[in-house]
């Protein structure tokens, strides 16, 4: 990761990289939706329902796997003092909060016609949801830090305690009674027919490309921030 501390470098690859990125994830995500809403079938119990999953388990993926990009983040700034970690936990933070705000959308959506009850308190949405005021939490913390380039010690350490929720997020359909479905897909194979598998494994794809090109842009404009600051103080010493 050393190799991208040069943030000319960083960028060199980030400018390109974005558009293809997120205009790949565009047409990824609109595949999965036309042939999710329109070519699989609706689940025999849950009926057209099911289809909402094209977007709730993109999400939830992605919620999670945001926070394991700031705990790696924190992790090379608290050891490495790598340049870019901080900005890269920065950049993170706001989407990993907003699929994360989707997840929790869509599967009070799915519980309604499901549970009955828009939200109940059970093991996996509260964790969810603990999970989203993890993301607050952080972005007060690194809003708070005055070096825009890198994040304090405080959020850091924040960053990598929060992770404890990753592993109670994943077994929580396992280790408590829930109303919650148990997991769908293991490594020992999956329970959704193939019919509904491949769509929904474009559409993960598809938002996980997204998720990538925003913070990528995000970074570039932290980067690009950063430079105006640092050419306006120079301006105003001369």
């Amino acid at each position: 990761m050393h190799v991208f501390a040069n943030p000319t470098r960083f960028l060199s690859i980030a400018r390109p990289l974005t558009p293809w990125l997120f205009w790949g994830g565009f047409l990824l995500v609109g595949t999965a939706f036309v042939i999710g809403l329109v070519y699989s079938p609706p689940d025999f119990l849950q009926g057209e329902l099911v289809r909402i999953m094209y977007v709730h388990v993109p999400t939830a993926w992605l919620g999670m796997a945001g926070w394991s990009g700031i705990l790696v983040a924190s992790i090379m700034q608290l050891v490495w003092r790598h340049p870019l970690a901080g900005i890269a936990a920065r950049a993170i933070a706001a989407p990993g909060a907003l699929f994360t705000a989707l997840c929790l959308l869509t599967g009070s959506i799915w519980g309604r016609p499901a549970w009955g009850t828009w939200w109940v308190w059970d093991g996996r949405l509260t964790s969810m949801l603990v999970l989203l005021f993890l993301y607050f939490g952080f972005m007060a913390l690194a809003s708070a830090s005055e070096e825009r380039a890198s994040i304090s010690r405080v959020a850091a350490i924040f960053g990598v305690i929060g992770a404890i929720n990753l592993p109670i997020i994943h077994y929580s359909v396992t280790w408590w009674n829930s109303l919650h479905q148990p997991q769908s897909i293991t490594l020992s194979g999956s329970a959704i027919d193939s019919s509904m598998l491949w769509p929904l494994a474009i559409s993960t794809l598809g938002f996980t490309l997204l998720f990538a090109a925003i913070v990528l842009f995000r970074m570039r404009a932290i980067i690009a921030g950063i430079r105006v600051e640092a050419r306006l103080r120079r301006l105003a010493q001369g």
